[in-house]
């Protein structure tokens, strides 16, 4: 009877272990485990077979979308519009949905893909919808937990693109940009969604970026935009205490900018780039975190709607030379010197991981496997995603020595690890 109930607590401590394990795995948002598309997976190959690397899988009926995906140990968590609704769905690490929950209507006007890359914690899953509807599952049975409508309850604004933004979470406050008349920045309860505190009104429209956390001489801030201010927010109280205006108008008066890119920081400063052959610009950020300066500004590295990584103190991404075109780019984070620039198709999003580059040019899937070298743009390998639909703008990402890549309402996961 005493080796019978040994047994069963065994058994029951080894379930509790992998449930925890399952559900309280490593946290995943927007660009990676800390927001800057550089991952830390290693062991990965540092050349792929001819015809690229393995595909492990492709999955289809994901809804469309231009989102990311969230992985954590054993699930992955991708946003798409299927009808008129926006959904999340949970897939296990062989391709197979689990499940899907809807969470609110989708944007239907321009580009109406969803866009929002699922924000994980814990056992929670938190995701916002095109029409400003926040919604937060558990991440293990997809069952609602709380949801606040932020556009009907903080009176929300956005612009032809609707609600583009990837949720942030700084310690118990989960971070949204409503903008609008009544607020610009709201800090919401985790657990709840309950209000913590909310910043004043700038009276402006909502940008299209993502915001970032920033932990700047002890403490933490939060760098956001509205279409035309670049903002440094307090992360405990929500005061605004910086505004940098980054807006160029056209010769026919009108605005020109379109906020995209979660901006970069290092050692007390900030990177800014948004393509459309505007200038990209280096922040310096004061040491009481009041007030930033302009440190140089560069007018050939104009990044934009798809990122940058930083590596060992350098740069990459793409820049923009045409709606449809734009070369490959590294430049001195110091200095602002450009060392290299690279031909490889067209310009697109980038990611980074043990060492190299992964370069994904928008037109037509072509991904490159470059080193992280300052010296020299060197292509080792390279390959085409086949499958799904629309420009190839979702941001890859590598989890589990699985390249995620999502394109429209397919994710691919190629096999990109190095052989033990």
């Amino acid at each position: 009877m005493i080796k019978r109930r040994t047994a069963f607590v065994l058994l029951f401590f080894i379930f509790l272990l992998n449930f925890n394990t399952m559900v309280s795995a490593q946290d995943s948002q927007w660009r990676g485990p800390d927001r800057n598309g550089v991952f830390p997976d290693t062991g990965l190959l540092k050349e792929w077979p001819e015809e690229g690397p393995e595909l492990l899988f492709s999955t289809e009926g994901i809804g469309k979308g231009f989102s990311s995906v969230a992985a954590i140990q054993n699930r992955i968590y991708v946003t798409g519009n299927i009808d008129t609704m926006e959904y999340l769905s949970c897939l296990d690490l062989q391709g197979n949905i689990l499940w899907q929950k809807a969470y609110g209507r989708c944007w239907i006007q321009t580009y109406p893909e969803a866009r929002c890359t699922p924000l994980i914690e814990g056992n929670r899953a938190y995701v916002l919808s095109g029409l400003d509807k926040l919604v937060c599952f558990d991440a293990l049975t997809g069952d609602e937990l709380w949801s606040v409508d932020v556009h009907e309850k903080y009176r929300s604004e956005w612009d032809m693109f609707g609600v583009s933004e990837s949720l942030l979470l700084v310690d118990d406050k989960l971070i949204v940009t409503p903008a609008g008349p009544e607020t610009t920045v709201i800090a919401l309860n985790k657990l709840n969604g309950e209000l913590i505190w909310k910043s004043e009104s700038l009276h402006q429209k909502r940008s299209n970026i993502s915001p970032q956390v920033i932990d700047h001489c002890g403490k933490k801030f939060i760098i956001t935009a509205v279409p035309t201010h670049l903002l440094g927010v307090d992360a405990e109280n929500g005061a605004i205490l910086w505004t940098y205006h980054y807006n160029f108008l056209d010769k026919n008066g009108d605005n020109t900018t379109i906020f995209t890119n979660t901006p970069v920081y290092k050692d007390s400063c900030l990177w800014l780039s948004n393509g459309w052959d505007v200038k990209s610009v280096m922040l310096q950020i004061a040491p009481d975190g009041k007030s930033v300066t302009e440190k140089f500004a560069d007018h050939t590295f104009d990044n934009q709607n798809h990122g940058v990584v930083l590596v060992d103190g350098f740069l990459y991404g793409s820049n923009f030379t045409g709606r449809q075109s734009g070369k490959w780019i590294c430049m001195n984070w110091n200095t602002g010197e450009i060392t290299w620039i690279g031909d490889f198709h067209n310009k697109g999003p980038i990611i980074a991981a043990d060492g190299m580059l992964y370069c994904y040019e928008e037109k037509r899937g072509n991904m490159a496997l470059v080193k992280a070298d300052p010296a020299a743009f060197e292509i080792v390998s390279s390959f085409r995603v086949e499958g799904g639909a629309g420009p190839h703008w979702a941001r890859p990402v590598i989890h589990n020595g699985m390249l995620l890549v999502r394109h429209g309402e397919v994710l691919l996961a190629y096999n990109v690890k190095a052989e033990e």
